[in-house]
């Protein structure tokens, strides 16, 4: 959710759009009712500012890159059916 100034060499995630995959993930764990199961947290930097937004699933301890809204349910179906990360969206 980090957002730097307009301009900033590094870019950020907020600029990047986090602010609309983290509503995703809020609102498709509502509807799927995993309050219980899963738990979406907020950050700031993590480091990899311009592979924004940025997404990391434990326990696997995946992280992803360029994550769109429209990436959440494909990233929860993978990790809750434990199929293993998404591969195109993991960073290297």
């Amino acid at each position: 959710m980090n957002q730097r100034p307009e301009g900033h060499p590094r870019g950020s995630c907020g600029s990047a759009g986090a602010r609309a995959v983290y509503d995703a993930f809020m609102m498709e764990v509502e509807q799927r009712g995993l309050f219980a199961e899963v738990l979406v947290t907020a950050t700031f930097c993590m480091g990899p500012c311009d592979q924004g937004p940025t997404v990391v699933a434990y326990p696997e301890g995946a992280w992803y890159g360029r994550v769109t809204p429209a990436d959440v349910k494909e990233l929860l179906d993978s990790h809750l059916e434990k199929r293993g990360p998404v591969q195109r969206l993991l960073l290297s």
